[in-house]
């Protein structure tokens, strides 16, 4: 994905960059915030922010063999918060460019949960990116099995997605869907298994290899545990 987005002459380009932006636009803001900035500046200041991405195509910079995508794009936010603070307030007094939607009633709802001051902008990004793949990768498996027309099914077995917490519970839902205790127990097994499987494709839209994808899914849950 970040090989489409940086490239102007795909025909993917467009689309690439535009789920770019929309994938990483939260954590971002939430890094502006915990820098000390108020919700207004922190739009401002993230919409700024992927506009000099684009203008300046920063993306062609991008390495494949030195560190992920992740790292690449909170360095480059810390540069241009740390260097172009003058010319972002050039822009909001000029009205900046508008490059993506930024929802900041439902930014600064979720911007309440986060950990307590005491934590680093990096921690707040890093745990912010990886809910924001968690998130996308339970969207991918709902469209899919709504799509399947199974969407019941995934509703009621989504909260076993982490581990099997049902005990009796199986029970329950095969009454309610009119199925097996056996059937929902396997439905359940290979909706842990899928959702293994989209996860690691979402990683690797941002990695070069397989181990890198191992090693961002350690890097994951690692970030959703610090307190």
């Amino acid at each position: 994905m970040v090989l489409s987005a940086r490239d102007p002459h795909s025909s993917q380009s467009s689309e690439a960059l535009e789920t770019l932006c929309r994938n990483y636009w939260y954590p971002l803001y939430a890094y502006v915030r915990r820098q000390g900035r108020n919700p207004h500046d922190a739009e401002d200041l993230t919409q700024a922010f992927f506009a000099r991405l684009l203008e300046r195509n920063y993306l062609a910079d991008v390495d494949q063999a030195k560190g992920k995508f992740r790292s690449f794009l909170v360095a480059a936010l810390k540069h241009f918060l740390a260097n172009e603070w003058d010319h972002a307030n050039a822009q909001k007094r000029g009205g900046g460019k508008t490059v993506i939607s930024i929802d900041v009633d439902a930014a600064e709802n979720a911007y309440r949960f986060e950990p307590a001051d005491s934590v680093s902008a990096d921690k707040i990004f890093e745990r912010r990116w990886a809910m924001t793949l968690l998130d996308r990768t339970l969207q991918r498996l709902a469209s899919e099995y709504e799509s399947e027309g199974k969407i019941q099914l995934y509703e009621e077995l989504k909260s076993t997605i982490t581990g099997d917490q049902a005990g009796t519970a199986y029970a329950t839902i095969a009454k309610r869907l009119g199925s097996s205790e056996g059937a929902i127990k396997v439905a359940a097994h290979r909706l842990r298994q899928r959702y293994r499987e989209v996860l690691r494709s979402e990683i690797a839209e941002t990695v070069n290899t397989r181990e890198e994808v191992e090693e961002e899914l350690r890097h994951l849950f690692s970030a959703l545990s610090f307190s």
